[in-house]
Formats: C-alpha cells, structure tokens, sequence
C-alpha cells in the first residue's frame, strides 16, 4: 500500500516518488450528472474504506485544439472526458502534520479545453524545490460551466450561472478544508493559473464569495477583463439554445441533450460570435448572483486590497494563434483595416474611428528600426489588446490597495524556428512548473541551454512570492513593486532585468481607449 492520508470525505492512497507524494482523481464535488447538470457544484460523498488515488480523474468534455503546438501550450485534456470531472490533484513532500505553502494551479484552454492533468502542469518539481504543496484542478468547460441561463430568466433561482466559476470556488472550499492532512497550510494559498487559469485567477481576485480561500495570487497571461456583460450572455446564449433547438425556459431539456450535441452547438456558437478575432463566448458572465459587478472594479474598489498579486505575459502572445490563421499570416494593410473595424467597431468622442486610430497607433510599433508588416501588426495589436493592457490595468487597480503587487514580462525566445514564434503565449507555463524536458514538448520547440536556468530563476520567484507575497530572490536583480507611473516590470530573460512596462507609440492609444 502507498501513503494514506484522510479527508473529511475518507481515506485516499497516494504514491511516491523521488521524495514527493501524488495524490490524483481526488473527488472535491459531487459528479454534476444527470439532474446535477446546469446546477451549482455540491460537496462529495463519503465512501468507505481506502480510495484509490493513483490515477488522474477524466477531464471536462472538450473539442480538440486546431494545431499540435496550441494543445501543447494551451494544456489540451489528455485521456478520458466525462461530465464526471470535478476532481483535483495534490503532490507534497510530506503528509507530516506541517504546515507548508500551498499552491492551487488553475488551468487555462479559453474556457472550453485543458485540464489539471496535462503533463506541464505536473506539480512534482516545484513541490520538491519550494518544500510546498501543489494542487491541480478540473472545472466545467463551455457551456457546460458558462451557460448563464440567468441572463435569459432574471429572477429564477434554479437558472444557473458562472458555473466553471462556483467549481473553482469549489475547489478552493476543499483544499481548505483538507489540506492540511497533506502538510499544507490552509491560511497560506496561493492561487495561479496562465490563460483562461491567470483570467480566472483574476476573476476570483473581484469575487465576493471568494474571498477568504486565498491569500496571494499569480495571474499568468490573463487578467479580470474577460468577464461578459449580462447583455452579451445572454446573447450567446439565446444563439447556443437556439443551435440544440430548446427554449430558453426548457432547463429540464437541457439534461437530455447528449455531450456530443452540446459540443457541436458550443462551437457553432463559438465561430458565429467572434472566436477568431480573440472573443471568448464562453467565459465568467454579470449574473447579479455570484458576479454582481465587474470583478476589474470590484479590485479597483478594493475587494482583496488584502492579497498580493504577482501579473504578467509573454511579449509575443499572439504568435501562437496565428498558427491556426492562414488567412492572418498573409495579411495585407486592406486585410489589417478589415480586422481592426471587426474588434474595434464606433467611434471616439471626436468622432474618429477607433479602427483608424489603432491603425495608426500600430503603423509604427516594431520593436526595431524596420515598418512591422501588416501580419505583425496585427500580433502586436491582438496581443496588447487581450493579454498586455488587461494585465497592466489589473495591476494599476491592485497596487493602489496592495503594496505588494509585481509585474512581469517573459521575453526569452525558443530556437524553435529560428525563433519566428518569439515569446508565444503559454512558454512560460513549463518554465514555472520545472517540466522543459518533457518529451513531447522538447520535440515540439527544442530548448537552448539557457532555458533550465531561468526556468530555476522563474520556480525560485513563484516559490518566494507563495511563502511571503513577494518574489524576491538572489538570483533576481532587485524587483520593485508595480506603481502606475513607474510601471516597474521584471523580465524574464537570458539574464532578467527590471525595466517599465513598455507599450511604446500605442501606449496614448490605450490610456484614451480604456
């Protein structure tokens, strides 16, 4: 028998190795099946005996990425997929009656792919570097997890909402409740995720009814933008209800559309509504319940002026979804104006059009000398607009509660053909968790040999920040907290360095913009 550690549900078998003890496919809510599907996540049941926690649960019903390198970075769901889904993973040094740091990693994927088992987000290493416990987590996808039927039916108590959301809230319930018999310290959590993970982690920051479960958060290339107005819930879904053909009342009907059926009217509604140019349909929505105002203002008013925040990005973000966009890669100035009217439609108090002005703002924005191509353009502009400012906004409204907030910026370049990916988005992922040598992922990218010792900078960083709310380490230069004139930055680089966020000739741009 391995190592046995009991929860207030029962006793779990785990295994060890090289130090660290895994425990995987651990129960934290009820399986939301049958009359449970569209219903708010409910504790788990006891059960008897030793359960076996050896092997990883199934991940949440999910459509495959469109390229190899996107399920690779974006951590697409290996293995089973079931609506049974709700369960995490937790690797210790040692179930010891310590009281180590804890850190819960919530993983990205645009809210419809990914799970908490993807090989990248192994929490062995950074558990065996940082003397601390690491936790993986499963939340509903897509419709599955952020349907707002409340947005169609205000005044319905049983119309659910958010969620994917109440699962992560969920999650967060029972590592502080049961942590502990791991070696952890249920007053000492640190929240972190990277995409939809680092928006949900952002997200849960403006949350009422989560505060309290964490005390730091790490919001990797994601902040609390992507939250969708009632109005545009509901929008989607009016268009998703109309897809399975099911009345906005029929919420009894929805139990009995097959996943299959659902996945199939979650991508339709996904392509029908702007998924290409960076809109996610399916993420956090204002429900008046749950999320009653927008989490970026809950922050700016101080809801969690308690909780150091460490944020940041990648410099090339965008780069990874231009795989998936042929169209985008041999785009012309024609092309680039289309592109901008679509995400950018009105006009500004003067009347100008806001497409015009970000056409010009980003004429001149190449990092060098050299007028950046049309294609490149539209990285530079995509990547601000979903990743860059969001993050540099979120920090704003934080630090002017939490002194200890800090910005980052992951600028280091794979060899990966010839380096024209640059610093894409979800690279940094492996670096944190320590996991560059996975196989798949070396074969992909290809790593220079100075990728382990920042990857061991990064680790040491993230470790330091759980332990005290600030990433302080010697191996850093002297990182100073983020202030909105200051804009102090840490880049991660070859030989990291601290510099201002720069936004160079779009930063006027933004500031009138948002």
């Amino acid at each position: 028998m391995g190592m046995v550690v009991g929860t207030r549900n029962g006793r779990l078998e785990g295994t060890t190795e090289r130090g660290v003890a895994s425990f995987r496919g651990i129960p934290f809510a009820r399986p939301p099946v049958g009359p449970l599907r569209f219903q708010p996540p409910e504790p788990p049941q006891a059960w008897d005996g030793v359960r076996s926690a050896r092997a990883f649960g199934a991940s949440a019903p999910q459509s495959p990425p469109v390229t190899r390198l996107i399920q690779q970075m974006v951590g697409a769901a290996p293995g089973v997929q079931s609506e049974d889904c709700l369960t995490l993973n937790v690797w210790t040094p040692a179930a010891d009656g310590r009281t180590r740091p804890v850190m819960v990693w919530i993983h990205g994927g645009a809210f419809v792919m990914g799970s908490g088992a993807t090989r990248l987000y192994s929490g062995a290493r950074l558990a065996r570097r940082g003397d601390l416990v690491v936790v993986s987590v499963n939340y509903r996808l897509g419709a599955l997890g952020f349907l707002n039927l409340r947005a169609l039916r205000p005044g319905d108590g049983n119309a659910s909402s958010n969620l994917g959301l109440r699962d992560q809230i969920a999650a967060l319930e029972w590592v502080r409740d049961n942590i502990e018999a791991f070696g952890g310290d249920p007053e000492n959590v640190t929240i972190f995720g990277e995409s939809a993970g680092g928006m949900s982690v952002a997200t849960l920051l403006g949350t009422p009814r989560a505060q309290g479960l964490f005390q730091r958060a790490i919001a990797q290339s994601g902040a609390a933008h992507n939250v969708s107005s009632t109005d545009d819930a509901g929008a989607v879904a009016e268009r998703f209800l109309s897809r399975l053909g099911v009345d906005p009342g029929g919420g009894a009907a929805l139990r009995d559309v097959s996943v299959a059926d659902i996945l199939h009217a979650q991508r339709d509604t996904s392509l029908a509504l702007g998924m290409p140019s960076g809109a996610l349909p399916w993420q956090p929505s204002l429900d008046g319940e749950l999320l009653s105002q927008p989490p970026l203002e809950a922050v700016g008013r101080g809801l969690a002026r308690s909780v150091p925040l460490l944020v940041g990005t990648n410099r090339d973000e965008w780069k990874l979804f231009m795989l998936g966009d042929p169209k985008g890669r041999r785009l012309d100035e024609a092309g680039l104006r289309r592109r901008l009217e679509r995400v950018l439609p009105g006009r500004d108090a003067r009347g100008e059009p806001l497409a015009e002005r970000a056409f010009e703002a980003y004429r001149e924005s190449g990092a060098d000398a050299r007028r950046p191509t049309a294609s490149e353009r539209w990285v530079a502009f995509q990547s601000d607009r979903i990743f860059h400012v969001p993050a540099a906004r979120l920090a704003e409204r934080q630090s002017a509660h939490a002194p200890d907030t800090y910005a980052y910026r992951f600028d280091w370049t794979p060899p990966f053909l010839d380096g024209v990916m640059g610093a894409f988005h979800g690279l940094e992922v492996p670096f944190v968790f320590g996991t560059l040598r996975d196989p798949m992922l070396r074969a992909a990218i290809g790593w220079a040999p100075s990728a382990r010792r920042l990857s061991q900078r990064m680790q040491d960083a993230w470790i330091a920040f759980a332990r005290s709310g600030r990433p302080h380490h010697e191996a850093l230069p002297a990182w100073p907290a983020y202030e909105r004139h200051g804009r102090n930055t840490l880049f991660f680089t070859r030989e990291p360095r601290v510099g201002e966020a720069p936004f160079g000739p779009v930063q006027d741009f933004w500031d009138k913009l948002l």
